[in-house]
């Protein structure tokens, strides 16, 4: 048990319930008051004592399947009804939670860790080919319901599984769609918003009296930090709140150090900088105690693991600004160009001046990077290997699996704009995007192996409906929501930072190295051969081109994991 709060200190799992209700989970509920008020109108006897695994004990009495659609928050469970002899399981809308499972002859054995199922004795160690070629090809597997491994599924985010002895389902219960703006009259009104359902996000993900933030000199990180600080601030029994970062001094021009130092210095957050200046290609992925339960592409050692080791000193908890980039996706040229083809001249006028007149506009109109994007032949991280092995190439059907992928997300997204099923289409593709799913797996303490859980509050459903419900211009575009709502609570300097990625690439200035060099001569595992043909990978050493670094670094990454195997 992975005790966070001190309401969870009672938690005894598996809990029963009337003799008949029996749950496991892995679980964090958002708005308990609300969902306790619901439960007592539907006759149940709970209160704010109440676990939460309890509480959703006490929904699925209440309401039986359709309880999800009352939960809000991180969970991942399995409730067994004992009297009907029925199994039912139901994973968060973001996927937050992980949820495993194998289906082998007539037992079902499921878990929120990967490699707890792989140690039942009927789970074979046999692979995934489609999967490690998603991997080679994408970064990440495309498959929601699959794994690396043939005998083991996942449950996708926003599912519900059953099971008894005559039937097995897996359907979706929820899908992302904000299809109605959010309109106030008065500026002001949509600042109060925001601030309210952000302080509620970050209360419900804190409930202690200490906690670690992931903090960057960004946006993100800091208007959480800053929430949280006032938050805690509030509690007079010595809450604490804790800053960590990494930071590159020497490698590359890097400012974070500064810009997170005047966060810190501005809110009163202690704060603990890891230093990555000697880091090493690949540091320590052939450890054990690094290994990845599914292959992850590990060229930069971030040493995340070291740094939650750090948090889990002080707290078991660490906030993060993940989700708010999704949140506020637009295009602003869809903007213009709706109001442009309805006739809406005048407005149009109106936004341009209102968006050329922000505070501090002119420092961050981004032109280079337009052009760049204009005058962009693709993106370097997103080509087709050539050292894809040719056999498995044409059983899977590689090649066509790639152009449907990328002309995929382009259809979809205009499948979306074209049948207005979003406010801002964008926002939504972005915020439901498969890749969350894995960002979250790879975080879960289940992969870490340490006891702190990331909590991400721009993740919370009430503030990604807001999110996706505002108008592109004024309060999406460069963000401006977040830079209007942290005056006076952030430096200045860093509310009008522009957005703009690392001076140069950590990947390359180490590549650069000749300590490096032993990348392009690492000995192969035997089964990597099934997958990627050596002789046709380029040399890496010394490149010069993140994109290309980056796509042919693979199948190193592929066979560290398949070695630690």
């Amino acid at each position: 048990m992975l005790r966070t709060t001190s309401d969870a200190q009672s938690e005894y799992q598996p809990a029963c319930m009337d003799g008949r209700f029996w749950i496991t989970a892995d679980a964090r509920l958002d708005d308990r008051q609300s969902l306790i008020a619901k439960l007592q109108a539907a006759g149940r006897n709970c209160s704010h004592t109440t676990t939460d695994p309890d509480l959703i004990l006490h929904a699925y009495a209440a309401w039986n399947d359709v309880c999800i659609e009352y939960l809000l928050g991180d969970f991942a469970f399995a409730i067994w009804d004992a009297e009907s002899r029925r199994l039912f399981c139901a994973r968060d809308r973001f996927g937050v939670k992980p949820f495993y499972f194998a289906r082998i002859g007539k037992t079902l054995i499921f878990s929120n860790t990967l490699e707890c199922i792989r140690l039942h004795p009927a789970v074979s160690n046999k692979l995934n080919d489609l999967a490690i070629a998603d991997f080679l090809l994408f970064d990440m597997n495309q498959e929601p319901g699959t794994t690396t491994f043939a005998d083991v599924q996942r449950l996708p985010a926003a599912h519900a599984l059953k099971c008894d002895r005559e039937t097995f389902s897996v359907r979706r219960y929820w899908t992302l769609s904000v299809t109605q703006p959010v309109h106030f009259k008065q500026d002001r009104e949509y600042l109060e918003r925001f601030g309210d359902l952000l302080d509620k996000a970050v209360a419900d993900r804190l409930r202690a009296n200490s906690a670690g933030v992931l903090m960057s000199g960004g946006l993100d990180s800091t208007t959480v930090a800053a929430s949280a600080k006032r938050l805690l601030a509030q509690d007079k029994n010595g809450s604490e709140l804790f800053a960590y970062t990494h930071v590159l001094d020497r490698l590359i021009p890097d400012e974070e150090r500064h810009y997170v130092g005047l966060v810190a210095t501005k809110l009163g957050i202690p704060t603990e900088f890891q230093v990555l200046d000697d880091c090493q290609l690949f540091g320590r992925a052939g450890l054990p105690q690094y290994r990845s339960p599914e292959p992850e592409h590990s060229a930069w050692p971030d040493r995340l693991t070291d740094l939650l080791s750090r948090i889990a000193e002080r707290s078991r908890i660490a906030l993060t600004g993940q989700g708010s980039d999704p949140g506020f996706s637009s295009r602003i040229t869809v903007h213009f160009r709706q109001l442009l083809h309805t006739k809406q001249f005048l407005r149009a006028w109106n936004d341009a001046v209102r968006y050329l007149t922000a505070e501090k506009r002119f420092s961050r109109l981004y032109l280079r990077g337009r052009l760049r994007l204009l005058f962009s032949t693709g993106n370097p991280f997103y080509t087709y290997p050539a050292w894809i092995n040719r056999d498995l190439e044409k059983t899977l059907g590689l090649r066509d699996r790639w152009m449907l992928h990328e002309l995929g997300d382009r259809k979809a997204l205009m499948r979306l704009e074209a049948h207005l099923a979003a406010f801002r289409p964008e926002a939504s593709f972005a915020m439901s995007h498969i890749g969350w799913q894995n960002v979250f797996e790879g975080l879960d303490p289940g992969v870490t192996r340490v006891p702190v859980e990331l909590r991400h509050p721009f993740f919370d459903l009430r503030i990604v409906k807001f999110l996706l419900g505002l108008p592109r211009l004024p309060w999406c575009c460069d963000k401006e929501l977040l830079r209007q709502s942290g005056r006076g609570l952030l430096p200045d300097r860093v509310r009008f930072r522009a957005k703009s990625p690392l001076q140069a690439d950590p990947v390359v200035a180490l590549l650069k190295k000749p300590e490096s060099a032993w990348v392009d001569r690492f000995q192969q595992a035997s089964e990597l051969e099934r997958y990627v043909r050596r002789d046709q990978i380029p040399g890496v050493w010394k490149e010069g081109r993140p994109g290309v670094a980056w796509v042919n670094l693979r199948p190193l990454s592929l066979n560290f994991w398949l070695r630690g195997r």
